[in-house]
Parts: C-alpha cells; sequence; structure tokens
C-alpha cells in the first residue's frame, strides 16, 4: 500500500497572515482559496487554513525533557529538508518553541525534531530520522 497525502483543516484568525507563514516562510504552494480559506501543498499533504475567530488549545506533555505542545501537527522530512527547513524558520525570524534538536540520542526513535507556532498559535513539529525505519521503532 503507497502512503497517500492526509488532509488537515485548522482554524487561523489572519488569512493573510496565514499564507505569508505557510507560502512564504515554509515554503508551501498555495492551491484553491476563497475569502474564508486557502489550501496549501503541505510537503505533499493537503492543508486547509479556515479562517476562525476560535482560538487554538494550549497544553503540553512532557518528552525527552521538554513540554511537548499539544495539539500539533507536522510531517517527517528528509534530514537535508529538515536542516533547510530549520535554517529558512530560523532566518525568518520566527521563535522555536523548541529548538532544533536530536530526541532520543542513541536510542530507538532517535530524530531532529523542531517546534514553533504559527501566526495563529498552531504548534507544528517538523521531524527527520536518519534512518526512516525508526519512525516507529520502540
Amino acid at each position: 500500500m503507497s502512503l497517500r497525502p492526509f488532509h488537515l483543516a485548522f482554524p487561523v484568525h489572519d488569512l493573510a497572515a496565514a499564507r505569508a507563514f505557510y507560502g512564504g516562510v515554509l515554503g508551501c504552494p498555495e492551491g484553491r482559496s476563497s475569502d474564508q480559506w486557502i489550501d496549501f501543498d503541505f510537503f505533499g499533504h493537503q492543508l486547509v487554513a479556515h479562517r476562525s475567530a476560535t482560538a487554538t488549545a494550549e497544553s503540553s506533555n512532557p518528552v525527552d525533557g521538554h513540554d511537548v505542545p499539544v495539539p500539533h501537527f507536522g510531517v517527517v522530512l528528509t534530514m537535508s529538508d529538515w536542516q533547510a527547513l530549520s535554517e529558512r524558520v530560523r532566518a525568518a525570524g520566527v521563535r522555536f518553541g523548541i529548538e532544533p534538536h536530536i530526541r532520543f540520542a542513541g536510542q530507538p526513535g532517535e530524530q531532529a525534531t523542531m517546534f514553533f507556532r504559527d501566526p495563529s498559535g498552531n504548534a507544528l513539529e517538523f521531524k527527520a530520522f536518519g534512518d526512516d525505519n525508526q519512525l516507529f521503532a520502540t
């Protein structure tokens, strides 16, 4: 079975800020849009930013010494794409909630990870594995 793209719709407060962040900072091409929503090609997946006045919930869980925001979403990139995105996000002045680092170093599931929020407060995690077989390692 080949992996199919996922679809995720999520709230944003400001479509112009979402367009600048997802399209500009993250480099996600824009698809269809209206005055209420924007489709983005999120690394091959369909991400839809919907204008909403509803704020996102903020909570966290401890993971490997960090408070990981819940809920969050993101994508697993290649290590070189992860490094390039990390540099692009840093250059854009985006504040990291959890700085780019290696999680579970020397253990099953070792991964590069980073967290930051979009302009509407949605938490994003981007990760990469030196060995993709570690994605579901126990």
